[in-house]
């Protein structure tokens, strides 16, 4: 039988390389609906792509892999200027970039998740810390640099997905199962609850204000 596994510092690369595309279109779709030039679509989309697994980094005491690895810089680069051609073509499809945005959040909540399950093993509060930060941290970048308030405090169901898809991971990786299965249970998780919350309009609740 073939063996079609691979080692899982491999696997989390390909998780990373994902997210970090998946937020770098959000974030140049961003900076072009705010009428941004080139320069301010690369640089909305790198911070976006990188910002909160940088942010991670520094918080678990590494080195940030987008700082030492180029090809991070070079994707968010990149996604930045096929945007800035592409993008009336992209619009045209039905909220692309919050389809992206729900990608990212699944991809980048496991992904901040397995960092911490390598730094510290299976403890859950670190898992979740990592993965929510890594998860919520650019787009929290990205509304703030447009001056918006960041989607995850006003919006649908947001963090709430990224937290079940880290429960999701959490759980089946301590009833013993594979991490590479587990990972890509809890990013189908996520973001499927994320999909599903923008598709139904699953709000959490608020303070209702009275009228006087």
């Amino acid at each position: 039988m073939v063996d079609f596994s691979f080692p899982i510092d491999g696997f989390i690369s390909i998780l990373d390389y994902l997210g970090t595309i998946a937020f770098a279109v959000t974030g140049a779709s961003k900076a072009i609906s705010h009428k941004a030039d080139i320069f301010g679509i690369i640089v909305l989309a790198s911070v976006v792509g990188v910002g909160g697994g940088v942010t991670r980094d520094v918080i678990f005491g590494r080195f940030p892999t987008a700082f030492s690895d180029p090809i991070y810089v070079a994707i968010t680069v990149t996604v930045g200027v096929v945007m800035f051609f592409l993008y009336t073509k992209f619009k045209k499809q039905m909220s692309i970039w919050l389809v992206f945005d729900a990608v990212g959040l699944g991809v980048f909540s496991i992904l901040g998740a397995s960092i911490a399950y390598q730094v510290v093993g299976l403890e859950f509060l670190p898992m979740l810390f990592g993965g929510m930060i890594t998860a919520i941290g650019g787009g929290i970048l990205r509304d703030v640099f447009v001056r918006e308030i960041p989607i995850v405090f006003v919006k649908e169901v947001y963090a709430i997905a990224s937290i079940i898809g880290i429960v999701v991971f959490y759980g089946i990786l301590s009833a013993g199962v594979d991490v590479q299965i587990a990972s890509v249970v809890g990013i189908v998780t996520g973001t499927g609850i994320r999909l599903l919350a923008m598709k139904f309009n699953w709000n959490l609740p608020k303070v209702r204000e009275s009228l006087d």
